[in-house]
């Protein structure tokens, strides 16, 4: 079962990258088990010649090591490289509804995974069909990145807006994750009315972002991507918003 879903995540980032990346693209690379095969895919077409020219961003460290490995150049938003936006992100996500709205962050790299889709001319996203789902925030935690100091006010904002809240705990280490940018993450589900009949996730990812202590939120709405869907079976399905 592990060698299928790592096979469909290999054709999946193959396909992506085989698709849609072309030479001389300023190209964001995503996070997570799926997103490096896009990633490992770029660097072999880079490798043989086919692709040339790339300006990679990279949306973590884990994605900056996997570039320094197969020799893509990468840079930050702020170097006269990138500085104009990118051409094209390529990433993962954890639920994707019918209008092609996003729920990620089960990495952590959700600040920069995001400041990476909203700098795209073009975004992709690949998933496998079960990140498919009707509603957002029912199965899958939407995680908020927090600032520390503003864990028990946050989390109090959090329940008014009825969701349940979690704070995210390491693994292999004592205590809470700490994300690359020194905060914490509280994970957070809705109660199935409240997504539904109120609120819509689009206005959610606004107005999570408005309590204060929060630096960034799970809601991927404003950039609805191209997204590829890998079935059991190994087909892929393209679809667009």
């Amino acid at each position: 079962m592990e060698q299928n879903t790592a096979g469909l995540k290999e054709a999946l980032g193959k396909t992506a990258v085989d698709r849609l990346v072309k030479s001389g693209m300023k190209l964001g690379l995503g996070t997570g088990s799926t997103a490096v095969f896009a990633v490992r895919r770029v660097g072999e077409l880079m490798a043989d010649g086919t692709l040339k020219d790339i300006s990679a961003f990279a949306t973590s460290f884990q994605t900056e090591i996997e570039c320094e490995r197969l020799r893509i150049p990468f840079y930050t938003l702020n170097s006269r490289e990138l500085a104009a936006g990118l051409d094209l992100t390529i990433d993962g996500a954890d639920e994707v509804d019918p209008q092609n709205r996003l729920i990620k962050g089960g990495g952590g790299a959700l600040l920069i995974e995001k400041l990476a889709a909203y700098a795209s001319s073009d975004y992709a996203i690949i998933v496998d069909t079960s990140k498919l789902v009707e509603n957002l925030g029912y199965g899958f935690p939407v995680p908020v990145e927090v600032v520390p100091a503003g864990r028990v006010q946050v989390t109090k904002a959090l329940e008014k807006l009825g969701a349940n809240v979690i704070l995210r705990e390491a693994v292999r280490k004592a205590g809470p994750v700490i994300t690359e940018h020194g905060n914490i993450i509280l994970d957070i589900c809705f109660k199935t009315d409240v997504i539904s009949n109120r609120i819509d996730p689009s206005f959610m990812e606004t107005e999570l972002n408005q309590i204060p202590g929060v630096v960034e939120n799970g809601f991927f709405t404003r950039r609805p991507p191209v997204v590829f869907a890998a079935r059991s079976m190994g087909e892929i399905d393209e679809r667009r918003c």
